[in-house]
């Protein structure tokens, strides 16, 4: 099977690329190919002719959509629009990563797909018109909602909480935010079995299991075998430009469906940190194991 990855310089491109195996695998980041530029997508499929696009390419800055309002519709909207209207043109499947910021967060209950979209931010409100138009543009397509993505090469939040506690003895982090966070390489490694499956529609995609920020912050902590405090504290009291949903649970229903389940977001974490380690410089690492 042949592969383009649009977008896989990114956190999730980068896991997305080096779990992809037994297939022929192109990746291009933003450099390669700028997304906005439709004629440029068209000869970056016509040169790669790939049975499956996936489109990992986003500006994921959620407070920065908020200020830089053009950009996040021209690249989430628009570029991913794009991109379809390229997979239709070739006849390649596409996959499309969305997100849980498309829903209002008001339930108490894991979003299944179809819960109608209600996005309070700007990030959310540009990926759900790309999946609205995506739709109509290419029905047969992927649409793949994750949350809280963290990972190895690139910024994320137990990668934050880590350098924080190295210089801190007390971190307050919101309490009254939930979802489920999500391991890069094991949201790879279901994109890979969905594309693997023909997989059409919207799909939810996370780790299993849920937590606050404070919960998910002081676990990182306590398995980085570190002393830092980690206090609960509310939304009102840490305003961000960008609302975020106060629950972002998304179901498994959908990817069950395909015979996929994902490991519960603590084992994600524990490789997390492996990996985190073991990348890190000598001295460096040792800062998770004082």
């Amino acid at each position: 099977m042949r592969v383009t990855i649009f977008g896989a310089t990114g956190l999730l491109g980068k896991a997305l690329v080096r779990e992809w195996d037994q297939d022929q695998v192109i990746g291009l980041g933003s450099k390669d190919v700028d997304i906005r530029d439709a004629a440029k997508i068209r000869n970056a499929v016509e040169r790669t002719r790939p049975e499956w696009i996936v489109n990992g390419a986003a500006y994921t800055d959620v407070d920065g959509c908020e200020t830089h309002r053009e950009l996040a519709f021209a690249i989430n909207h628009r570029g991913a629009v794009n991109l379809a209207e390229a997979a239709r043109a070739f006849g390649s499947r596409l996959l499309f990563l969305s997100t849980d910021y498309v829903f209002d967060g008001r339930s108490t209950t894991p979003y299944e797909t179809d819960h109608p979209r209600s996005p309070q931010s700007v990030y959310g409100k540009s990926k759900a018109l790309a999946e609205e138009e995506i739709g109509k543009v290419f029905p047969d397509a992927c649409i793949v909602r994750t949350s809280w993505l963290f990972g190895v090469g690139g910024k994320c939040f137990p990668d934050t909480i880590l350098k924080l506690a190295s210089s801190r003895s007390e971190i307050d982090v919101v309490n009254d935010q939930r979802g489920s966070p999500t391991h890069a390489p094991d949201l790879a490694r279901a994109i890979v079995s969905l594309c693997r499956k023909g997989a059409a529609g919207i799909v939810h995609a996370t780790n299993s299991g849920d937590c606050t920020w404070f919960e998910f912050a002081r676990e990182v902590v306590e398995s980085a075998r570190l002393k830092t405090l980690i206090r609960p504290t509310t939304s009102e009291k840490f305003v961000r430009p960008a609302p975020r949903p106060k629950y972002s649970v998304l179901s498994p229903r959908s990817l069950k469906h395909y015979g996929i389940t994902m490991p519960h977001w603590k084992q994600g974490l524990k490789n997390y940190l492996a990996a985190r380690q073991a990348s890190a410089p000598a001295g460096y690492a040792a800062q998770a194991n004082p």
